[in-house]
Parts: C-alpha cells; sequence; structure tokens
C-alpha cells in the first residue's frame, strides 16, 4: 500500500468555489488532494486535454460532476481521451444512472457521490490503482512485437518498470520475481465488480505465465523445440502440446535465429546451409 497518494480536483470556473476547500492533506496524511486550475485561454471544449499534461505527475484526477456542468464534462472528456492518461474519479451530485453510464463510456473510471468521505476516496483510489497497474501486466506479457519474445531479463527489467510507474518498489520473491505486481493483479481481479472467481483468476495468471515462458525458452533457442523443451525440463511432446494450446507458431524465432550467429555444436545447420 502506498504511504500517501496525490490526487489532483480540477477547478473550471463552474465549480471553483465548490472545489476551493477540497485541497489538503487527509484521512491522517494517507491521502494529498491538489488544486489543478484550467489553463488559461483554453478552449472551452478542450480545458481539460489542455491540462492531461500536468496531470500526469498525480494518481487520480478527481473531477466534479452536477447536471449544471454535464455538458461541459462530457465535451471535454470526448477531446481529452486521446491525451488522458491519469484515471478519472467523479464527485457527483443529481445526477441519474443514464449519466453516470455516459460519463464511465467516456473515460471516467469510478464515482463518488458528495459529500465525499476522505477514507472512502483512499480507498477506491488504491482500487484504482490496482487494476490499472493490472492492465499493464498483462499488457506487457501479452505483448509480442514483431512475433518476438523478450528474453527473461528483459522481461524482469519490464516489470520492475510497471511496478516503478506507480511510485512503487516491487519486493522480490525466492525466484526473483515482484511480488507487488501479483498481489496487484490479485487485488484487482477481487475488487471487480463482477466477482471474478479464484479459479478463474488463477488459471489467466497461469496462461499468461506459460505463454511467456515459453515464448522466452523459444526466443533463447532460435525455435529449436526440442533445445527449448531441455533447457526448461519438459519432456518435448509436452512442450509442444503447451505450445499447441497456445497457438505459438516457432517459425518467428527460427527466422530470427537464421540472422544470428549459431555457436558450435547446438542446434541443426540451416536447410540452405553449404560448406565451402
Amino acid at each position: 500500500m502506498r504511504e500517501h497518494l496525490d490526487c489532483a480536483v480540477l477547478a473550471t470556473p463552474s465549480n471553483e468555489n465548490y472545489v476551493a476547500g477540497l485541497p489538503g492533506s487527509h484521512a491522517g496524511g494517507r491521502l494529498l488532494i491538489h488544486l489543478l486550475k484550467v489553463e488559461a485561454g483554453a478552449e472551452e471544449g478542450r480545458a481539460l486535454a489542455s491540462t492531461a499534461m500536468n496531470l500526469r505527475r498525480y494518481d487520480v484526477c478527481l473531477l466534479q460532476v452536477h447536471p449544471a456542468n454535464l455538458s461541459w464534462v462530457r465535451t471535454n472528456l470526448q477531446a481529452a481521451r486521446p491525451l488522458l492518461t491519469t484515471p478519472v474519479i467523479a464527485i457527483t451530485r443529481d445526477l441519474r444512472a443514464a449519466a453516470l453510464d455516459d460519463l464511465h463510456k467516456l473515460g471516467v473510471e469510478d464515482f463518488l457521490r458528495e459529500p465525499f468521505c476522505a477514507e472512502e476516496l483512499r480507498a477506491r483510489c488504491e482500487r484504482l490503482l490496482a487494476r490499472q497497474q493490472a492492465k499493464v501486466y498483462i499488457k506487457h506479457i501479452e505483448s509480442d512485437p514483431g512475433g518476438s519474445a523478450l528474453s527473461v531479463g528483459e522481461a524482469h527489467v519490464t516489470y520492475q518498470e510497471v511496478g516503478a510507474e506507480h511510485g512503487q518498489h516491487p519486493t522480490l520473491g525466492a525466484n526473483n520475481m515482484p511480488v507487488s505486481v501479483l498481489e496487484s493483479y490479485a487485488a484487482a481481479a477481487a475488487g471487480e465488480s463482477s466477482g471474478t472467481s479464484l479459479r478463474a483468476a488463477k488459471t489467466q495468471i497461469v496462461e499468461h505465465f506459460e505463454t511467456a515462458y515459453i515464448k522466452a525458452a523459444l526466443h533463447r533457442h532460435q525455435g529449436n523445440i526440442a533445445m527449448a523443451a531441455r533447457s526448461v525440463q519438459k519432456h518435448r511432446r509436452a512442450f509442444w502440446a503447451l505450445m499447441h494450446k497456445y497457438k505459438i507458431d516457432p517459425m518467428p524465432y527460427r527466422a530470427m535465429g537464421r540472422n544470428l550467429p549459431m555457436p558450435c555444436g547446438t542446434g541443426k545447420m540451416p536447410a540452405n546451409f553449404s560448406e565451402g
């Protein structure tokens, strides 16, 4: 759990009087709220977009929404979607369910009703950041640009960067694995409103792990299935069965291997190899 969270509450012409009382330290110093004014001269419909860069220094953006400024919020969220990376929590008043659903579709991650409770806001921020971190984790595992896989060392650095992105320093387990990343994923799965079961969450994380592990082994041995299976102490048939299960094609890794010098005594010679 983070020692403290930094939230920015956006001050607009329609809510300056209300948000003026929010900045400060809350929840025993564990929640810090900062006032962030819309940049002067910003277009009416792009005020949030013009502030997107400044919002990156904060964990969460708080946005007050009520019937009087609902149209302004909708327009600005639509314009800011390609630029806004900071998660948004709306502090709402007198909004109908249809309006809340619309805001969610426009990118609002969570909602609080006025008057907000600092402890509740802190808890919602923690849950939101855990979900964001889990999404980044899954994205890194699933990404395989150009048909290649990350090596084990590269993947480890990536996981470290995921934790650092939220100001965290992952605690390494006995196998040098970043514990906080898996904890964040577990917290996100358990906190889903749909109630993801333990079995389903565990199955998903095992599938992602096995996929990344097999791809890394194939990458290391340039697509040689026998050598990759031997290196991970797996029978060749069982290794091939996992490749078939996850639809992993060894050909891209073999193509990469043709462009690399082959160590003496390892693997087979390429079919087009000729002496002399």
